[in-house]
């Protein structure tokens, strides 16, 4: 047996626990990843920590191999079918590699992101008065709301003018005064008083935004 052989056995050996002098690698230590590449009609065997761009790890019961994208697309997948990352020139949209991001997305570095993820929010409005039961008294607790306009979302030129993303609203516990004022019962608040407060959250809205 000649040197070269001997060398190339004892390599093998320390980066594989099966190897062939034809085809390389054709097992892994436990935590290893055996990667096929194709040289001519044959495949060369490699044990990696980790696969190459355009591959994914796959464990099973006796071998870890690195197996291919789907995609061409892709540099990264977490399976075949889903992207975690993509080649120069693509954007990632849920998995899928694209030239262009999709309507109600805008790209954002190498991802598609919903362009109300990147509009600016509004204010936060002042805290609604203390209610419980469309009162204003006669318990010791209630809660009390907050509301903040979601801004204008991003759009190409070619688009219409931006719209109006969706307000956000908050809502926490509040102290109330448990005895409500002579003549006021438990202060339920008249239905005008509710038209007024209504509006005034409107208005509210419109300014955060």
């Amino acid at each position: 047996v000649s040197s070269v052989l001997v060398s190339y056995l004892s390599l093998c050996r320390l980066l594989c626990l099966e190897c062939s002098r034809d085809n390389g690698c054709v097992r892994c230590p436990e935590r290893l990843f055996l990667f096929l590449q194709r040289d001519g009609m044959s495949h060369h065997g490699t044990c990696l920590p980790l696969c190459p761009a355009g591959h994914y790890g796959q464990r099973g019961k006796d071998i870890n191999r690195c197996m291919k994208c789907r995609s061409l697309d892709c540099d990264h997948c977490f399976s075949r079918d889903f992207c975690t990352r993509c080649r120069a020139g693509f954007q990632l949209h849920k998995g899928r590699c694209l030239a262009r991001c999709p309507a109600g997305t805008v790209a954002h570095l190498t991802d598609c992101l919903e362009d109300c993820l990147l509009a600016p929010s509004g204010q936060w409005s002042d805290w609604s008065v203390c209610l419980r039961d469309g009162g204003t008294c006669g318990f010791s607790w209630g809660r009390q709301t907050r509301i903040r306009g979601g801004g204008r979302s991003w759009r190409t030129a070619e688009e219409k003018a931006p719209s109006l993303c969706p307000t956000h609203s908050e809502t926490q516990r509040c102290r109330m005064k448990k005895r409500c004022p002579t003549g006021e019962g438990r202060g339920i608040l008249t239905l005008s008083q509710r038209v007024l407060r209504l509006r005034g959250y409107r208005r509210a809205i419109e300014g955060a935004s």
